[in-house]
């Protein structure tokens, strides 16, 4: 059932090709196929469902930790605003749940956040985006929205909102598509087929003035080496080979504890069989207790034989942590965000480093989320006919990531001054030390805390 679920929702998604894209606009797109396809595997990832899961490899979910850690680290105490109050009471109901949206915008490379009229707004993720064009900024110049409704067992409409440039000035068409499968996008019909859309007007509308888009754009700061286009990608893209590793050496070890499991050998006699199956199978956990032994294969066999292999979790566990501080370094975490931070064996040198490539990384995030709500604010603005009224637009983010650390290892120096610390503990912690290397260490009377 559940690879039945995949390759529905795989064939769902090819009705939005290139192919079709293309004759819809009439003319080429940014969007390629390549792009739609590593869209598709990092929607899978995010939702535990990348190709490698079957049968006994489930999902560690690193690709939700790395985004929901990056989003966190982004937005702790951030400060937006609008100077305007009642434009900025619309404005923070809308990005009220802006942690949780920046999250898939992560994995999928950007998402899109827009203006509903006056006073509500809406997220849109990356594989309902057609990137048409973009401009020499970076933001796109000409891009297209997708909403499906299915309505019954058998139809499914989609609307094709449109925003580009015409002499300068912003303009938004709609179209609507009809199908009675999910692996085509049909044929064209009127917007007045579905109520939710019947007074949406189809256009083309165009707003005399308005030389900007009406909705904000967030692309995540990685080089597109997919298709080298400006689409943006996913947080992760570097570390899809090492999230697989990771993912198989989990089940490595779960199989490790399952198939370590206690059992006494007995004869198969002993043993129920299934009458629906003619097995006979093991119990599980606790009431695993025996397993069949066929005695009559030689008059020499043991009676009863304990069956208590050698567990080898810690080399697993060590080959997991591995992985997980590859994934840590490859994304531009710090070393412990994913993996037991007890085993990380690095020097203070190397953790602060670690640190500072984090900062640097949720900095560039940060960056092109401030332009991102800023635009959406313009786009507020618009649809209130407060554009040009002289607001204006706050936001500041903090750099807790390397402020705390320093926090951090002062409350430690005082622990040691006051007892509450050993001196060799705080060696260990922050110069890298084993303990017994510390504990000779603090035997010199010179030694001070740097």
């Amino acid at each position: 059932m559940f690879e039945g679920f995949k390759r529905f929702w795989k064939g769902f998604m090819q009705m939005f090709g290139y192919t079709t894209l293309k004759q819809i606009v009439g003319k080429d797109i940014t969007l390629s196929d390549k792009m739609i396809d590593a869209i598709n595997e990092w929607k899978q990832m995010m939702n535990g469902q990348a190709d490698w899961i079957a049968d006994s490899i489930v999902s560690l979910g690193i690709e939700e930790g790395i985004c929901r850690e990056f989003a966190d680290c982004a937005l702790v105490e951030m400060e937006t605003s609008l100077s305007n109050e009642r434009l900025d009471r619309i404005y923070q109901k809308n990005i009220s749940n802006l942690n949780e949206n920046i999250q898939e915008g992560l994995a999928l490379g950007s998402f899109v956040l827009k203006p509903l009229g006056e006073a509500a707004a809406e997220f849109v993720s990356a594989d309902k985006i057609i990137p048409i064009s973009f401009g020499d900024d970076g933001k796109p110049n000409d891009i297209a929205f997708l909403t499906v409704k299915k309505v019954g067992d058998v139809d499914y409409f989609t609307r094709f909102e449109r925003h580009y440039f015409i002499n300068g000035n912003l303009t938004i068409e709609n179209k609507c598509f009809h199908s009675q499968t999910s692996r085509d996008i049909g044929l064209p019909c009127s917007l007045e087929a579905v109520e939710e859309w019947a007074n949406i007007d189809p256009g083309p509308v165009t707003y005399p003035g308005m030389n900007r888009m009406d909705f904000g754009y967030y692309r995540n700061p990685i080089k597109n080496r997919i298709d080298g286009s400006a689409c943006g990608v996913s947080v992760y893209e570097s570390a899809v080979d090492l999230i697989r590793k990771a993912d198989i050496q989990g089940a490595r070890l779960d199989w490790e504890y399952e198939s370590g499991e206690r059992a006494i050998h007995v004869d198969n006699k002993a043993l129920k069989q299934d009458k629906s199956t003619g097995r006979f199978s093991m119990e599980k956990l606790k009431k695993r207790l025996y397993r069949g032994l066929n005695l009559e294969a030689g008059k020499d066999q043991e009676l009863l034989k304990e069956y208590s292999p050698e567990m080898r979790d810690e080399a697993f566990k060590r080959g997991l942590e591995e992985y997980k501080r590859e994934i840590e370094f490859s994304v531009g975490l710090a070393y412990g965000d994913l993996s037991d931070v007890q085993e990380v064996a690095k020097t203070a040198t190397e953790i602060k480093t670690s640190k500072n490539r984090k900062y640097n990384r949720v900095t560039a995030i940060q960056n092109n989320l401030y332009d991102c709500l800023e635009d959406f604010a313009a786009g507020l603005a618009f649809y209130n006919s407060m554009l040009n009224s002289g607001y204006e637009f706050s936001c500041k983010f903090n750099d807790s990531i390397l402020t705390d650390e320093e926090t951090e290892r002062q409350q430690d120096r005082a622990d040691v001054s006051m007892g509450a610390m050993q001196l060799w503990e705080y060696r260990k912690k922050w110069y890298g030390e084993t303990e017994e290397q510390a504990k000779v260490a603090v035997q010199n009377p010179a030694e001070v805390i740097e």
